[in-house]
This record gives C-alpha cells, structure tokens and sequence, in this order.
C-alpha cells in the first residue's frame, strides 16, 4: 500500500481521507496532435522525460557493444572466407519456396493496425474535448510518468510530483493539476484485472475519455478497481 506520506499529502490536497488512489501512467505513446491544436495549448510536452542513466546506457551501446559486435561479425565473415566453398544450394528435384510465398510470422500488420486506430487507444480522438485537452498538459507538469488518481466524495484529481524520479510509495510533494467534479468525471473500470495490465477511463460528461494503465501498488490498485467497479 501507498505509504503514510503519500495519504497525509493526499488528505492535505482534499481536505478529506481519500476514498481510493492509485498511481497510473499512460501506457502508450500520445499521439501527435495537430499542429494548430499544440500550438494553441502551449507545445508543451507530450513524452515523458528519461533518467540520465538512460543516456549512458545509449552511449555505452552505440560505443561500445555496436563496434564489438562489428568487430565480431567481420571477424566471423572473414573465417567463413577462409573455409573451402561448398554448394549450398537446393538438392536436385527438390523445389524452391517462392520469397512471396513463405508464411509470415504474424497474420497482422503492425503498420496498418496504427492507421486504423491513429489514438493508440488511449483516447476518444477529438483534442479540443476535455480528454483530448487533459492530454495535451499531462507531461507538462512533470516529466515523470508516473500520475496519482485521487477519488474523493465529490470529485476526481489528478495529481503528479515535479520530480523526474520518485518513489510512489513515498512520494510526498505532489500537486494537483487537474480537478473533476463527479457529474463531469466518471471512472470505469472492472475489478479482478490481471495484476501488470489493468486499466481503467476516465469518460467525460462531453463523452470524451482517456484510458491509463501501469498501475501501481497492486493493493492501492485492487482497492481502486473495486471501489470504481461498486
């Protein structure tokens, strides 16, 4: 569960226990908003930061472990040159698979599964209702990807913490950034999820909604799904 520090915070924010919270995040990439729909909400951001250690692993990566694996191939390459050449092709009578006749590894494509559903289904697709909007400032306020979902009696909050890393169980200096009445918010979600890949949406009054997932502390998120589900 959500330690102490991260209650005696959200009772602070709410003026009240909160009924349920759970931290969450968007578990896809947003989609690229039109341009005039950006510009209009500020440019602001819509990735999520990264720690620093993500960038010295890419250096090491691409200095490091790309020359070696070069290296490696080339010298392999170079065995393989040095060995008398064999007939390697197919034996006599035996036919040849057509390239464009070989199975694929996957009846799908990736391609055409993204421009059927260009939200990624994350959210209903119209940025100018509050869905889209609340999209568009989610990483603006923190680069964390982490957000915590607050229910109270009368409303819903979201809140985040301007840290680029922190602990969700600890976390103690988080803000609000939005608030929802309850006959503007509803939140849906089915309880008995599989824990690592429950979701849940927030649907709007305008019927606009937003799905997050990544939920965290598997207690916090039981608690929550069943409180939304009752």
């Amino acid at each position: 569960m959500a330690k102490r520090a991260v209650h005696r915070r959200a009772r602070k924010i709410l003026g009240e226990e909160p009924v349920a919270l759970v931290w969450c995040e968007i578990h896809r990439p947003i989609p690229t908003p039109p341009k005039e729909v950006h510009r209009a909400a500020g440019k602001g951001r819509l990735k999520p930061g990264h720690h620093w250690l993500l960038y010295v692993g890419a250096v090491v990566f691409f200095f490091v472990v790309i020359p070696m694996m070069l290296i490696d191939k080339l010298g392999g390459r170079l065995d393989r040159l040095s060995q008398p050449r064999r007939d390697r092709g197919p034996r006599a009578g035996q036919p040849q698979t057509p390239p464009d006749a070989r199975p694929s590894s996957s009846g799908r494509d990736p391609d055409r599964d993204r421009r059927q559903d260009p939200t990624h289904g994350i959210f209903d697709g119209d940025w100018n209702l509050t869905a889209g909007q609340l999209l568009l400032r989610w990483y603006g306020h923190s680069p964390n990807p982490k957000r915590l979902v607050m229910l109270a009696r009368d409303r819903v909050c979201v809140a985040t913490s301007p840290r680029r890393r922190l602990s969700p169980t600890k976390a103690d200096d988080f803000q609000t950034f939005a608030e929802f009445p309850l006959d503007q918010v509803r939140v849906e979600g089915e309880a008995g999820q599989p824990r690592g890949f429950a979701t849940f949406r927030l649907r709007f009054a305008d019927g606009s909604w937003l799905e997050v997932g990544r939920l965290g502390e598997p207690e916090d998120a039981d608690h929550f799904l069943r409180t939304v589900n009752g």
